[in-house]
């Protein structure tokens, strides 16, 4: 069984499901076995380790299956030469994310690479487009990790009238079964890109108390804001804030955010100390708002299986529902 759209015929693959690109979760791993499922796995190169970039992008070298690669923009641009390790790796696509994208572009489309742009406003879209993107992933804030405040809702379809057919556009955000990648196909959507239901996978490279932790969220327990990142002391740039499962640490901080910047050094030590130790008390575990809709890890192969075949379900029921009113 499989779901064929202008992304699947555009990237290779028989679904039209993306991981997303998760800063240091996302590995070769995972990005194997999404595409060994028939979906798109993006390598999360996040804010750039040079080192672990080198030693994921190696074993993906030569992969059979089409892969990408996924960078924060704003912080491409501090290490611009990460572009050239992960073009070597000769990905199917590379996937840039808030952040202008012009200067990389160029690049990424002499090397024969798709360019991947993900947009939270017609006007990221027009930049997006005008520079040669192949592809728009339209991300909502329900969104796990960094996004705006359009919901996928408003978002999704208001690109797909932007994009007004040129590229295929990719909803994500609050999407974790079969039943989400059924309504976006129905608004238009030529696919979805999911993160939060791939962090709770067997092969995402993350702690297994975050794995639980997102398992055993009921819906309602994420929040935006942020606190996750001032209490690192990682500024991101407007209009992006950090969603992330809600923990004792943004409850004792939420509402005093002034506060926390004037302490900002000490907090940062606790932080990096409970990071360092798995206490996700303190440390985030970024994650959306489909929380609630997860209740189990599985191998990214069994993920990607439901998915399909409970969007099939949806949409064949649909067409029969429409096929009795005529």
């Amino acid at each position: 069984m499989s779901i064929s759209t202008e992304l699947t015929a555009r990237l290779g693959i028989k679904h039209p499901i993306l991981a997303a690109p998760m800063a240091m979760i996302a590995g070769s791993r995972l990005v194997r076995a999404v595409g060994d499922a028939g979906g798109f796995g993006i390598l999360g190169g996040g804010y750039g380790d040079r080192a672990w970039l080198e030693a994921e992008t190696a074993k993906l070298t030569g992969s059979v299956k089409p892969f990408g690669i996924g960078f924060i923009t704003w912080s491409l641009a501090r290490q611009p030469e990460l572009i050239d390790i992960a073009l070597e790796a000769r990905p199917r696509a590379v996937m840039l994310s808030f952040g202008d994208p012009v200067p990389f572009a160029p690049k990424i489309k002499a090397a024969g690479v798709l360019l991947i742009c993900q947009v939270q406003s017609e006007e990221m879209a027009l930049t997006a487009l005008d520079c040669g993107a192949d592809i728009l992933i339209a991300q909502g804030t329900e969104a796990g990790g960094h996004g705006a405040s359009r919901t996928t809702l408003d978002i999704m379809p208001a690109i797909i009238d932007f994009a007004a057919g040129r590229v295929p556009v990719v909803a994500a955000g609050g999407i974790a079964d079969g039943r989400g990648l059924a309504a976006m196909m129905m608004l238009g959507a030529s696919g979805v890109l999911m993160g939060t239901r791939f962090y709770a996978s067997v092969e995402a490279d993350a702690p297994e108390q975050a794995k639980q932790l997102i398992r055993a969220a009921k819906s309602g327990e994420t929040v935006r804001g942020v606190v996750m990142d001032w209490s690192r002391k990682l500024i991101w740039p407007a209009p992006f804030t950090a969603r992330s499962l809600s923990n004792d640490h943004l409850r004792r901080w939420s509402g005093r955010e002034i506060e926390l910047m004037q302490c900002a050094d000490e907090v940062a030590v606790e932080y990096a100390a409970a990071r360092a130790e798995g206490n996700f008390d303190i440390a985030a575990v970024f994650a959306g708002e489909s929380v609630g809709l997860i209740h189990d890890i599985v191998p990214a192969a069994e993920i990607i299986g439901r998915i399909v075949a409970e969007a099939e379900q949806s949409l064949q029921g649909r067409r029969n529902s429409l096929s009795s009113l005529t």
